[in-house]
């Protein structure tokens, strides 16, 4: 019965007569950082390259493939962002 009291007093109240001096104040939410608390599923694809594309990818030792996929992130990100701001 208290809390339907102090609603109905609330919302009979004008904007700027409300105590906002509590409430945290509202920041702009920042893009999500892929793989800071979650990595993305993988999924195992057959996919044809060159053959001097893949020993270049290789030359850097183990882990060519994470390369490769870090490249292509890069890529669609970049391509992204581009999107978003031509969109506005």
């Amino acid at each position: 019965m208290k809390q339907a009291e102090e609603i109905r007093a609330l919302k009979e109240m004008r904007e700027d007569e409300i105590d906002t001096s509590g409430t945290p104040e509202i920041t702009p939410i920042t893009p999500a950082v892929v793989g800071k608390f979650s990595r993305p599923i993988k999924k195992s694809i057959t996919v044809r390259l060159d053959a001097d594309l893949i020993a270049w990818l290789k030359s850097g030792g183990r882990g060519y493939q994470t390369r490769a996929n870090k490249m292509l992130r890069s890529l669609m990100e970049k391509q992204q962002s581009q999107a978003r701001k031509k969109q506005g």
